[in-house]
């Protein structure tokens, strides 16, 4: 329920109804000139009527009727062709707020945007109809399609995640967002963006290293903004490819997370850019926090070979448990072919504490970088982490604003606990709001708008636990002016099958490869595009790896060379950028020498290799059932199967058997549905709250209920009906047919059969009988004895 304040619950309390409303279109109050308005909001579902209270999405929706103002009429004012001067106020797409209560402070009622208008002539009314934030995700879904899940036989993403990215994409966030999302040339850009809000799947990025599911859980309790990372190891460890392989020297680059240091299992947090040199040989620029020393130390140098640190103690790490915001950044900026970093953290407390120190030059021998590309981003963490960002071409360190991301989000979005693991994520079309509502379906979900436009994802499983306590009472008595009650056969639910599509065998084979058909020169300090059709079903191709002469690599690959006939090869050059655009793969490379540069091997044919990841075998449907045999429910109403949707969002059967346990418990007795209450209007109420209903007007009923619809109208005599549509928490027990004996379900005509004496008395002997010509069936039925 929406929290109220003094005033509105007294008026309530005291059986108050005068009401009040506010209406604003585009920010501009017009509440004197609603003449009537209707708000209706309600789950949507594929499930029986009766059971709606488990999945679907509900999309609110306003009507309301405007007069016209000073003399001129409604029509003359925000018709379609009204001069753009009035008219704007109400065209499709304009911004929507209703307020709606009792007493003198309305609450927040209804947060969308308008949908449709229409004015009728010779009238003065204009009927403006708004949806809520579904239509905010009116945009194409989609999805990254990573290959790592099948790969190493890890889930790399789940349906949370992919509910999470599909309203990140329509700017309605959870976290903090990307920095920079979208490919503008010269301007900063995000390489990867790891959310960890229940995957390790990246829109910009693709994720190369997975820990084992046994090491980690995913939390909501204690995460810094939703949903975190939760190592139940020491030292988990993830990593992903970035979308760019910029090079070093040339790239300043800045890494960060969010992380709290009061939970997980160890204390150690560890940032690392790793760097791709010649012959096959590896860099590294690293940050490591260590919250239980509270030392901070950043380093350069060779993996697994020399390498310098520098490090500063802070007391503040060790006696500061809660949310840091971590930074760390890189300036590799050399005008030669190798580089000193010059690096610098930042670290913002749960108290706003901020730990920083100046830049400091590695000036040692060990932490020189040659030339290379960034290869990938890991991670290594002992304690809660989540936001997971690498940006390049930032000009200097981000200000303490800029690092805070300060009035750049809005938190809009909540949502529930990690469901639906999956090692590949499905295939998606249409709008960002219908794939939302399929997953709802698929995981018996609701997905809904509040009234002040904050999107909230809950799980089935808040409907598994029959509630003992009610938000609200309403009585027969005071708040009930009539009531519906039903009871259906097809609420009832006792056989559920629940399919689920099972990877079985993990790997990966080659799916499609791109031979380049040229070689391509790159221009002096300039860029070349190159498109490669790509189908929709094919998975993520990583930026390929710039090959030098003493290493070829397996897979995605490109070599630069100083000619067209391939004479030199050039490493840590050229930045080498992909991604998939309109059914394309669009590949861009960055020439960041002084002279022209050839995408040629070294026999001066193309260079540039291209190649895919697939599953190296489908996944295979099995079966969830959820049954128990000889129930009373069985006795009472037969058996009643429900079979739910073969779907790729159920991947494991651990989930299919949680989604079809939870059918189960819903449906093993018909639940009614009480449909058009009529109250009191109370502008406290929400979807998914529970009432207690008392009717002692005749349907003896008194019982806890979900609020799965609901319908509040206020018309032109400022009278406000509210109807509520309930689903039962319980039913009315067992059935017991006291001093009922129920008929038989068939009833067939009574035949009377021969004896054997009688037979024998018509027809003495066989020859008699044989003669007669009669079939046994008619002498057993004694047609003819």
């Amino acid at each position: 329920m929406q929290q109220a304040d003094d005033s509105t619950e007294s008026a309530l309390a005291a059986g108050e109804r005068t009401t009040a409303h506010t209406t604003r279109l585009g920010g501009k109050d017009v509440s004197a000139q609603v003449q009537s308005w209707q708000v209706e909001r309600s789950y949507a579902t594929d499930l029986p009527a009766a059971m709606r209270a488990f999945s679907g999405s509900s999309a609110a929706q306003l009507q309301v009727q405007l007069s016209g103002t000073g003399g001129v009429s409604a029509p003359e004012l925000y018709a379609p062709w009204a001069l753009r001067g009035t008219g704007d106020i109400a065209r499709p797409g304009q911004s929507v707020v209703h307020q709606g209560g009792v007493g003198t402070t309305p609450l927040p009622a209804f947060r969308g945007t308008v949908r449709s208008r229409s004015a009728q002539a010779g009238s003065d009314t204009v009927q403006i109809t708004a949806l809520d934030g579904a239509e905010r995700l009116r945009g194409p879904a989609l999805l990254p399609k990573p290959y790592a899940g099948f790969r190493l036989g890890r889930p790399v993403a789940s349906a949370t995640w992919c509910v999470d990215e599909l309203l990140r994409q329509a700017g309605v966030h959870s976290a903090p967002p990307p920095r920079y999302p979208e490919f503008v040339a010269g301007q900063p850009l995000t390489l990867v963006h790891a959310s960890l809000h229940g995957g390790f799947a990246t829109p910009y990025g693709q994720p190369q290293a997975l820990p084992a599911p046994a090491d980690y859980t995913w939390t909501r309790d204690g995460a810094p903004h939703e949903i975190a990372l939760l190592p139940k190891s020491t030292g988990v460890t993830a990593s992903w490819y970035p979308r760019s392989r910029v090079t070093v020297p040339g790239s300043r680059l800045f890494a960060e997370a969010w992380v709290n240091c009061g939970i997980g299992s160890g204390d150690v947090f560890r940032m690392e850019l790793v760097l791709d040199r010649t012959g096959g040989t590896s860099g590294t620029l690293s940050m490591e926090v260590n919250f239980a020393t509270g030392r901070v130390q950043m380093g350069s140098g060779t993996t697994n070979g020399s390498f310098l640190n520098v490090f500063l103690d802070w007391t503040s790490l060790q006696a500061l448990k809660g949310v840091w915001h971590i930074g760390a950044y890189f300036d590799c900026v050399s005008s030669g072919n190798t580089v000193y970093p010059t690096v610098q953290p930042r670290l913002t407390g749960p108290d706003g504490t901020v730990l920083e120190w100046a830049p400091y030059l590695i000036s040692h021998e060990y932490g020189i970088q040659p030339a290379a590309e960034l290869s990938e981003l890991r991670l290594v963490t002992g304690v809660a982490v989540e936001g997971v960002q690498l940006t390049s071409g930032l000009g200097a360190f981000p200000s303490q604003t800029e690092f805070a991301q300060t009035g750049t989000w809005t938190k809009a979005a909540e949502l529930d606990d990690v469901i639906l693991p999956l090692h590949a994520v499905p295939r998606v079309s249409g709008s960002q709001w219908e794939v939302i509502g399929q997953i709802a379906k698929a995981a018996m979900s609701t997905a809904e708008f509040d009234e002040r436009g904050i999107f909230r994802w809950r799980n089935h499983t808040r409907f598994r636990t029959t509630p003992t306590k009610a938000d609200l009472s309403l009585t027969s008595v005071r708040e009930i002016a009539s009531l519906t009650l039903t009871e259906e056969i097809d609420a009832c639910r006792n056989y559920v099958v629940q399919p689920a599509k099972v990877f079985e065998s993990f790997g990966v084979e080659a799916g499609t490869t791109y031979t380049d058909t040229a070689v391509r020169p790159i221009p002096a300090n300039g860029t070349l595009t190159v498109s490669y059709v790509m189908a929709d079903e094919e998975f993520d191709i990583a930026p390929p790896v710039t090959d030098d002469d003493s290493v070829t690599t397996v897979g995605p690959q490109v070599r630069f060379a100083t000619t067209a006939a391939g004479t030199t090869a050039v490493k840590g050059a050229v930045d080498v950028l992909t991604r998939r655009e309109d059914g394309y793969l669009v590949v861009r490379f960055t020439n960041r020498s002084s002279q022209i540069l050839y995408t040629a091997k070294k026999d001066g044919t193309p260079s540039v290799y291209l190649e895919t990841q697939k599953p190296k075998a489908d996944p295979v449907e099995r079966s969830a059932t959820a049954y128990v045999a000889g129930t009373a429910s069985e006795k009472y109403y037969g058996r009643q199967q429900h079979t739910g949707e073969s779907t790729d969002w159920i991947q494991d059967l651990t989930s299919a058997q949680a989604i079809a346990n939870a059918m189960y418990s819903a449906g093993v007795y018909p639940v009614p549905v009480i449909g058009d209450v009529e109250v009191l209007y109370d502008p406290r109420i929400q979807l998914g709250d529970v009432v207690q209903l008392t009717d002692t007007s005749g349907t003896r009923l008194d019982t806890l209920a979900w609020v799965v619809g609901i319908s509040t109208a206020e018309s032109a005599d400022g009278g406000v009906r509210q109807t509520l549509t309930l689903r039962g928490t319980r039913t009315n027990g067992t059935p017991a047919d006291t001093g009922l004996s129920p008929d038989a379900p068939a009833a067939p005509v009574a035949v009377t059969l021969s004896t054997y004496s009688a037979v024998t008395s018509a027809f003495p002997t066989l020859a008699a009988l044989t003669a007669s010509g009669f079939t046994w069936g008619e002498i057993k039925e004694s047609a003819y004895v």
